[in-house]
């Protein structure tokens, strides 16, 4: 009996110390970028080859800040100005033109560590949206400035100050042509929505010191009126960023995503309900957006990345510390 005892309890301390499955490790750093939801029916094999050599400069990019051990601020900027200076995405250099055919920008970006942030709406003239709002977030008492309030602290702070011409395209002029015979009264009635949602670009990261931050640029909609504001510039719409969860950057229609506070309730999902960040992506583009209406990128807080949309197609790209380097521009 004694013996018999001994047995039990020697197998279970054995069950209590065996050692447990090994569990891939947390990537150390994260990021993710995104070039637009929409159709991206047009493409050529040129055109094609253009859009992934963009989404590669740009990932491959912020991937160098973050490795260096740089933040995910620096890396999210420095990301997104790529884009921004690539004409075949719609921001900075390939901003689509308003109803009267001129470009007017939007950016924003947010620091995951205190949720301060910055944004600019309707600049003219900027070369890099994404910076000045950064100065706005870290050089201002503000969160959002717009107009010419905005070139006028662009031109105190100093950042690249470009004429109209630069941001004109083929491509953009086309677009406005086209769309102009689809709504030949815009301003007297609800305007068409846009054949192929080609919207913004963004970026989210995690970088190697735990802090989370996410950003997002972009041209608006084409034949859109004088004044109109998107998702982007605005936080919890287009843009989130909280260490405690997830940086959030979206791209569609960004109508809803104002309406809806996509960036935030993604964030809020998973502080509220303990939902996984896809869970909490999933849940807003598919039961609360329409089919056809958008994207979204995410890191969380544990380093896990979702890129997600409900369109044909979302240039995307995704890297981390474990040697994770991809891009795609369909499913």
């Amino acid at each position: 009996m004694r013996n018999l005892l001994l047995i039990v309890l020697c197998l279970n301390v054995a069950a209590v110390i065996a050692p447990t499955p090994l569990q891939a490790e947390k990537p150390t750093y994260v990021i993710a970028l995104h070039g637009g939801a929409g159709g991206w029916r047009s493409l050529t094999d040129e055109s094609r080859a253009e859009v992934e050599a963009g989404v590669h400069r740009a990932l491959q990019a912020g991937k160098d800040i973050l490795a260096g051990g740089g933040t995910s601020l620096d890396a999210v900027e420095a990301t997104i100005r790529v884009l921004e200076d690539a004409p075949c995405f719609n921001s900075g250099r390939g901003a689509i033109c308003n109803i009267d055919g001129e470009h007017w920008l939007d950016a924003s970006i947010m620091d995951g560590r205190d949720r301060s942030a910055g944004g600019v709406t309707n600049v003219t003239n900027v070369k890099n949206p994404i910076s000045l709002a950064r100065l706005v977030m870290q050089r201002s008492p503000h969160v959002l400035l717009g107009g010419k309030g905005a070139e006028r602290f662009a031109e105190v702070m100093g950042v690249e100050i470009v004429p109209q011409s630069y941001f004109h395209t083929a491509g953009s002029e086309e677009d406005l042509a086209s769309w102009k015979r689809d709504n030949p009264s815009p301003e007297a009635k609800a305007p068409a929505a846009p054949k192929a949602l080609v919207e913004t670009v963004g970026c989210v990261a995690l970088d190697q010191h735990g802090n989370l931050a996410a950003g997002t640029s972009t041209g608006g909609r084409t034949g859109k009126l004088q004044g109109r504001i998107g998702d982007s510039p605005i936080v919890g719409a287009g843009t989130y960023a909280d260490n405690d969860t997830c940086a959030i950057s979206g791209t569609g229609v960004g109508e809803l995503y104002i309406r809806h506070a996509i960036a935030y309730d993604v964030s809020a999902r998973m502080a509220y309900k303990g939902e996984r960040l896809e869970q909490a992506m999933r849940h807003n583009l598919f039961d609360r957006l329409d089919e056809g209406t958008g994207g979204l990128i995410g890191v969380d807080h544990n380093g896990a990345a979702v890129l997600e949309f409900n369109t044909r197609a979302m240039p995307r790209g995704v890297a981390d510390s474990s040697g994770r380097f991809e891009v795609k521009i369909e499913r």
